[in-house]
C-alpha cells in the first residue's frame, strides 16, 4: 500500500477518495461500466480493497460520486470559460471558441466515461441528478454562446446546441470517422434559430 493510505484523519480520506473516483473514471472509459468492480478499480487506484469498501458502501454509491466529481470539475471549467470575453465577442469568434472547448476533450478516457455514466443515468437517479448539473452548466455556456450572438431567449434554444454537441461528440467517439464539421453544424442551427426567432417576434 502507497503512503499515502498510512496518512491520518480526513487529509487521507480526501485523498485516497479522490484517487478511487479518478480510478472508476479511468476503467469506465477503457472498460465501459461492465468493467467496473472493487478489484479493477483497487487495482487501478493502488489501493486495497478494503479502502475501497471503507470509502464507498456500493457501486452505486461509487459510480454516483465519480460522476459528481468530474461534474464539479466541468462545471468549473465551463464557468470560468463563460466569462470569458472571447466567448461573447461575436459570432465567428464564439463559434470558434466553442469548438476549441470541445475539442479540448477528444477522446479521453473521461470524456468516455461521462458519456457512459450518462447511460447509466437512466437506470440511476442518484448518477441522473449529476448528470443534470452537468448538462446544465453546458446549457449555460450555450446561452452566453447564443447571446453573443444576438439571439433573443438564448435560455430557450440552449439546449439545442448542447444536443447538437453531444451528438455530434457520441458519433465521432462511436464510429472514428472524425464525425460531421461541429463549425458547420453550429453555423446552421445558428441560422435556423435565427430564422424562427425573428418568425416569432415578427408581426402577423
Amino acid at each position: 500500500m502507497e503512503a499515502v493510505d498510512k496518512e491520518p484523519g480526513p487529509r487521507r480520506d480526501t485523498a485516497v477518495r479522490r484517487r478511487l473516483l479518478r480510478a472508476t473514471l479511468a476503467v469506465i472509459g477503457s472498460e465501459g461500466i461492465r468493467g467496473v468492480s472493487n478489484r479493477a478499480i483497487a487495482a487501478e487506484a493502488g489501493v486495497s480493497l478494503g479502502s475501497l469498501t471503507y470509502h464507498f458502501a456500493s457501486q452505486d454509491d461509487l459510480l454516483a460520486a465519480a460522476l459528481s466529481m468530474f461534474v464539479d470539475e466541468e462545471v468549473a471549467r465551463l464557468t470560468a470559460i463563460a466569462g470569458d470575453p472571447v466567448t461573447s465577442s461575436g459570432a465567428d469568434s464564439a463559434i470558434a471558441r466553442t469548438v476549441d472547448v470541445v475539442e479540448a476533450n477528444q477522446r479521453s478516457a473521461e470524456q468516455v466515461a461521462q458519456l457512459e455514466l450518462y447511460l447509466h443515468a437512466s437506470r440511476d437517479v442518484a448518477v441522473r441528478s449529476s448528470a443534470a448539473r452537468c448538462y446544465a452548466a453546458y446549457d449555460e455556456l450555450a446561452v452566453r454562446f447564443l447571446e453573443a450572438n444576438g439571439i433573443a431567449e438564448a435560455g430557450k434554444y440552449a439546449p439545442l446546441i448542447s444536443s447538437v454537441i453531444d451528438g455530434v461528440e457520441l458519433r465521432r467517439l462511436a464510429v472514428s470517422d472524425g464525425g460531421p464539421d461541429l463549425r458547420l453544424a453550429l453555423r446552421v442551427l445558428l441560422a435556423g434559430i435565427r430564422a424562427e426567432s425573428s418568425q416569432r417576434v415578427s408581426p402577423a
